[in-house]
Parts: C-alpha cells; structure tokens; sequence
C-alpha cells in the first residue's frame, strides 16, 4: 500500500487527504517509480480549486505533475528504462490520467527522464514544470535574441525564476517585477538586471529607464487582470506580450490602440511543448540538461515539506510568500 494524496470536492487546501492505496502495477507503456520528492505547482491549486483549464475527475482525484524517485517496476513495450534507474517526471500528461502526489506512482514512460547522478530528488522534483515552461516562453515562442530585454512579471515564482536564468543563459537581459522591493535584493541575486516594485514605481516609466526608451523585446506575464493594458505600453512596437497563467482572476481587458498596435499578445500553456510536440519536448529537453550540467540552470528550492503535511504545504503554495520552488520529500 502507498500513501496517495486525493480529493473528493473542490475548495482550499483542506479538502486534500491522504489513502493509503494500491500502487497497482504499470501496464504497457507505463512504469511504477518510487517518489522520493514531488515538485508543487500552482497548476495543482488550480486543479484543485476547480479553476484550472480542465477540471477533476471527483470524487478521489490525484493531482500533481512533478516528481523524482526511482523505477520499482517496468511494463510492456517499455524501452530504455530498466528498475533501479533514476528518473524525474516531466508534465507530459494530464491530471486526471496520472497523478505524482503519492509515495508510488505510475506513470507513462514518455513522462520520464534519466536522472543525472549529479541532480538529487529534490531538484529533480523542482525543474521541469518550470524550465519547459520559460524555455518555451522565451525559446520556442518568444524567439529571445543575445542582448534583447526580457519583462518578467510575477518573477519571484518557479517559472519566474527559471525564466531569469533562461534568460541569462541566452544573453538576454532579463528584467524582474514584483509587488513591493521586499524581494527585490533576492531577486537580484537570483539574476536579475534590474527590479521593479510595481506597487512602488511606474512600471511604464522604469522599463524606458533600464531599456534606453525602447522599451523590451518580450514580456511574460503570469497574472493577466487589469495590469494587462499598462504591461503592454513596456513593450516595443515589434515586440511580443506572452500570458501563460491568469494569478489575478479580474477580467482582462484588450489593450486599446496604439498601445498594442504591432504587438504579438498571446496565451501559452506548457502542453504545447511537453504534450502536443515531441520535437519542441525534445529541445527542450536537451536545452534544461545542458543548462543543469553546466550550472547555468539551477532551481531555487524555497522551502521542503513531508509528504503528509501536503495541506500546509498547499497553504503556503497560495499564499505567495515563497521565493522559487516548495517540495515535497517522501521517506521510505
């Protein structure tokens, strides 16, 4: 029997509880792992909270996209996997197929890499959500060039900081907002060239500061609301404006012209790249690798929480004091 995390109605943290379940045994094209750690996304609140792009299966949903552990078992028509191999779970299913919150889970093959040894559970657990997400957002989607400056709004988030260190790591300059300068030193030590506090500065003001007047080549916002009409005006007029979640649940309102006239304004959702193109899954793949052997990419692990206290570990999830990933970690 493994310990799984569920819920049966939609609502707050609370409505999480633990089963102890059976694993069950992988059939073909799938693999049972022993998770070690489990990486948590705002997805998974969403999910949970019935605001997600897709809704549960209830009653006893799993949930969870992320996790690190090692192979236990392997079904049929399985190739290159083999028990006793490390692995990580990169999102390339949805969450009412498969889940990763639980002690054992099983999982498709295609949702899974090789480990280095060099990448622990933990950090294994924290990287893929994130760093496929700001690959794509920058790479594949937002075509970001050496010495191009990048917006980053809602950076002190996973995906936030994956994508100043994404952005580094192409020679772009990436540029931080957050609410108020309490995380803004932190942010700089994370990679940022410059910070805006959104709720102290004039957003529009400082970007022509840091930016010459040009204004950036590309900005993500992770909010959306009303926010969206002044984000826009950071932007120059060839450049790009990509939404990939919706954190302020304010309708949005369409930028008016000229403040939006030859601008790119586009949603992106990570199952573009991990679901719907295994040519765009594989660059990526190979580019997050790269990055993590050479240090260059390194995921920010704000704060670990046992498996059991899934709950409060949620709690905190929403209640954006963290600074990078929130873990779960599973003793065997």
């Amino acid at each position: 029997m493994t310990m799984t995390v569920l819920f049966d109605e939609l609502g707050g943290p609370e409505v999480l509880r633990l089963a102890d379940l059976d694993a069950g045994e992988p059939g073909p094209g799938e693999v049972r792992i022993r998770v070690d750690a489990i990486g948590l996304n705002r997805a998974e609140a969403l999910f949970r909270s019935g605001t997600y792009v897709y809704p549960p299966s209830l009653p006893g949903s799993r949930l969870g996209y992320e996790a690190a552990g090692v192979i236990e078992a392997v079904g049929d028509d399985v190739e290159g996997f083999s028990v006793g191999d490390a692995v990580s779970a990169v999102p390339t299913f949805l969450m009412t197929e498969y889940g990763t919150y639980a002690e054992s889970v099983v999982l498709p093959a295609h949702a899974l890499i090789h480990r280095p040894e060099a990448v622990d559970a933990v950090i294994g657990a924290a990287t893929w959500m994130s760093y496929t997400t700001a690959y794509g957002l920058l790479v594949e989607y937002g075509d970001i060039k050496p010495g191009d400056t990048v917006l980053i709004n809602a950076a002190s988030s996973g995906v936030g900081l994956a994508a100043i260190q994404v952005a580094n790591h192409l020679g772009a300059v990436p540029v931080a907002t957050t609410r108020t300068s309490a995380k803004a030193q932190r942010l700089l030590d994370a990679g940022a060239a410059h910070v805006i506090a959104t709720e102290e500065q004039d957003l529009v003001k400082e970007v022509l500061a840091v930016t010459d007047g040009r204004g950036v080549e590309l900005a993500l916002d992770a909010v959306m609301g009303p926010a969206v009409n002044t984000l826009v005006q950071a932007v120059v007029p060839d450049g790009a404006l990509l939404f990939y979640g919706w954190l302020d649940t304010t309708p949005a309102p369409m930028p008016i012209a000229p403040d939006f006239r030859g601008r790119t304004l586009r949603t992106y959702a990570f199952t573009e790249l991990t679901i719907e193109s295994k040519p765009r899954l594989r660059r990526a793949t190979h580019f997050i690798n790269a990055g993590l052997r050479s240090g260059s990419l390194a995921p920010v692990i704000d704060e670990t929480f046992a498996l059991a206290d899934v709950v409060a570990a949620h709690r905190y999830l929403e209640s954006n004091a963290q600074f990078g990933k929130i873990v779960l970690t599973v003793d065997h």
